[in-house]
């Protein structure tokens, strides 16, 4: 895949890689970004949180996280950082765990994704990642709502503006 790649600046304000994520003009709800700092300012992964619920929670969040982001290491049957996020924004502080992954091909643009689709023992989250051609890894976490196919050709890289302090 080698439709993104990494942006170089001797001191970021914002992430140093290509944000992949649905534009917020495609979007009628509410959005909102996060980035996730290491203690040396250095951005160590982006989130975006999209709203469709008029403010009652999230329907979906889109992590993008580079190679060497504390937010990757997970456990055994651990969710994903963005399922966590999702989940906690919405109030659900059941206990949740992946059940079980499966590995499936997915286009987008004129590329080959290998897409992992994640199960997790709460029904009503879809959660699917992928990686990228520049070690950036791509979480989906939706609630109860399945992700499609289709929503991979909404996905683009967002501009650097969008994420540079004030």
């Amino acid at each position: 895949m080698s439709f993104l790649r990494r942006r170089s600046a001797a001191t970021p304000t914002g992430p140093d890689f290509d944000v992949l994520a649905m534009d917020p003009g495609d979007w009628p709800g509410d959005l909102g970004a996060g980035l996730l700092p290491a203690p040396d300012g250095s951005c160590q992964g982006v989130f975006l949180r999209y709203d469709l619920f008029g403010g009652r929670g999230p329907a979906m969040i889109i992590g993008n996280l580079p190679e060497g982001s504390p937010a990757r290491e997970l456990e055994e049957g651990q969710v994903p950082f963005e399922v966590a996020q999702l989940l906690a924004a919405l109030g659900n502080d059941e206990p949740v765990t992946v059940l079980e992954t499966e590995d499936t091909p997915v286009m987008h643009e004129d590329n080959l994704l290998i897409v992992r689709r994640l199960k997790c023992s709460e029904s009503r989250v879809s959660c699917t990642q992928f990686d990228r051609s520049d070690g950036v890894l791509v979480t989906i976490a939706s609630w109860d709502r399945p992700i499609t196919d289709d929503l991979y050709q909404l996905l683009k890289p967002l501009p650097a503006e969008m994420f540079q302090a004030g």
